[in-house]
């Protein structure tokens, strides 16, 4: 896909468009596309509606900026484990990456500028939470109440992505503690960790980031792990002048490189998800460079993985090593388990006094909170039919909920490359969705078949049983409350594109409205009396 190029991003001003989004988003409007969400998901959606010639949508932001999760996680050390010429929409090629591995400041900086480059502030609605989502099945749309006042929709794209709720574990005792607590994506920069005794909960993706860069400040780093990460070094470089100078002159060599980075991800694919014991090699490779800096035999029996790499994700790091490996560092080779004022007690036994707490615990990924507020054909919520695990057809359509479609939903997370990838296939499915409508022509909408929707989850999990999440003798992030992976696509991205190209009508029931079509706000006063005639 070739489009409009970012050649260049800061962070973007609001100006006369902020006064745009205040003015043109009435109590009771009606849109044909109503989008959940400001991060890369939704942001694309808006760049395909408008590329589709459709203007007549909004994107409902509960926040006050773009970002999404990029917004929100801005924790010390915060960067994307993934390269960033394979990190950015292929619509809008960004030559200008300063490093190989962009800070968050970055590439939220960089959805600020695709938010201007493509003029899509007029259609933001900030500071506008979605409350509760109802389908009319009588007028075939949607009811959505927010924060900012309520609006009707034909269509829904939820695309608030499964890492936008932070997860606090139920510690007892945590209502006790006398100090400073908070997430590592709620971080709170007006609180001065220097010279604190800082608790850091889990080991996952944000702790590896975040425990090299506090701890040179703190007076005392306890790291509560319960189970230790497979790391191997990110090589990160800055970008030389010369190269971003080839990108923006020569774009193809940026294509090339972004290539590069795609081909070599989707290699490795297989010993993810037919031959995980192929992935014994890269054990060795992560030990070795454990080995490298970690000198203490018990200290490297705390932090060496009991499981096979992949089960869950690869950590990326050159410098948590040799941070946890300084004196001022405790590693805790369990969980935290209870909170006695400020005395924070682990599964074993073991104690540590801190004055801050700092959860990197996740979020909430297979039961994500905005199906609490999503209520479907039936009457009932989305996380009421998803109870006993998240299923769609294609990672994006439920049955019972008409017209109503997710950008990264179940089963289409990926282990070992870029998600931009599998939302820019979502984004073409969303795309001949709409034009299926269209092709169909009047009040109409798309209800998933039930049977469509398990036969697709069905051959996707039994393809996951042999994969590395499965086999791999680990518990993540990754699955349910059921041991199911409803998070991870089991297969490569050129197959997610290839099986997502295209709506197939007879995975889905088509729905007539007895009722007469609502007229939008881009409709001329003749079509309007026409419609309620």
């Amino acid at each position: 896909m070739t489009g409009q190029g970012v050649t260049g991003h800061g962070t973007a001003g609001h100006g006369t468009a902020g006064k745009e989004e205040v003015t043109g988003h009435e109590q009771g409007r009606h849109v044909r596309v109503a989008v959940v969400g400001s991060g890369f998901g939704g942001l694309g959606a808006a760049v395909r509606l408008r590329r589709e010639g459709i203007t007549d949508f909004v994107v409902l932001e509960r926040a006050g900026s773009v970002g999404g999760a990029w917004r929100d996680n801005s924790y010390p050390g915060c960067a994307c484990d993934v390269p960033s010429h394979l990190y950015s929409f292929s619509f809008a090629p960004n030559p200008d990456w300063p490093r190989t591995f962009s800070g968050q400041e970055h590439i939220r900086a960089y959805l600020e500028h695709v938010t201007d480059v493509f003029r899509l502030r007029p259609h933001i609605r900030f500071d506008s939470e979605v409350k509760k989502m109802t389908w009319d099945g009588e007028r075939l749309r949607w009811d959505i109440e927010t924060s900012s006042g309520n609006l009707t929709a034909d269509m829904v794209v939820s695309a608030t992505g499964p890492l936008s709720d932070p997860k606090f574990p139920d510690i007892p005792g945590l209502d006790t503690f006398p100090g400073k607590v908070f997430h590592s994506a709620r971080w709170d920069h007006d609180y001065d960790l220097r010279g604190k005794r800082v608790a850091m909960i889990g080991t996952g993706a944000s702790a590896i980031q975040i425990v090299p860069s506090i701890q040179p400040d703190v007076a005392r780093l306890t790291l509560f792990q319960r189970t230790p990460p497979w790391v191997l070094p990110r090589v990160d470089r800055a970008i030389s002048t010369v190269e971003r100078r080839l990108h923006q002159r020569l774009p193809f060599t940026a294509r090339a490189r972004r290539g590069l980075l795609w081909g070599i991800r989707e290699l490795q694919v297989q010993a993810f998800t037919k031959r995980p014991h192929e992935l014994g090699v890269v054990e060795q490779l992560a030990k070795r460079n454990m080995a490298r800096t970690i000198k203490d035999p018990q200290l490297r029996a705390k932090l060496t993985p009991d499981y096979r790499i992949g089960c869950k994700r690869i950590l990326l790091s050159s410098d948590y090593y040799p941070a946890i490996a300084r004196p001022n560092v405790d590693v805790v080779a369990a969980g935290l388990s209870e909170i006695r004022g400020s005395t924070l007690v682990a599964a074993d036994g073991s104690e540590a006094e801190a004055d801050a707490i700092v959860f990197g615990t996740g979020f909430h990924v297979t039961d994500m909170p905005i199906a609490e507020r999503v209520v479907g054909a039936e009457g009932r919520t989305l996380a009421e039919v998803w109870r006993s695990g998240m299923k769609s057809l294609r990672g994006a359509s439920a049955p019972g909920f008409p017209n109503w479609m997710t950008i990264i939903g179940p089963n289409t997370g990926l282990g070992n490359s870029s998600m931009i990838l599998v939302i820019e296939s979502q984004l073409n499915y969303m795309v001949d969705y709409v034009r299926q409508l269209e092709v169909l022509g009047g009040r109409v909408a798309l209800d998933a078949r039930p049977s469509a929707v398990t036969a697709w989850n069905d051959k996707v999990q039994e393809r996951m049983k042999r994969t590395v999440w499965s086999t791999g003798g680990c518990t993540s992030w990754y699955l349910d409350a059921e041991g199911r992976n409803t998070t991870i696509w089991p297969g490569t991205t050129t197959e997610f594109r290839r099986v997502t190209r295209r709506v197939d009508l007879g995975e889905y029931q088509v729905l007539r409205a007895s009722r007469p079509r609502i007229p939008s706000q881009s409709q001329s006063r003749d079509e309007k009396v026409e419609a309620e005639a």
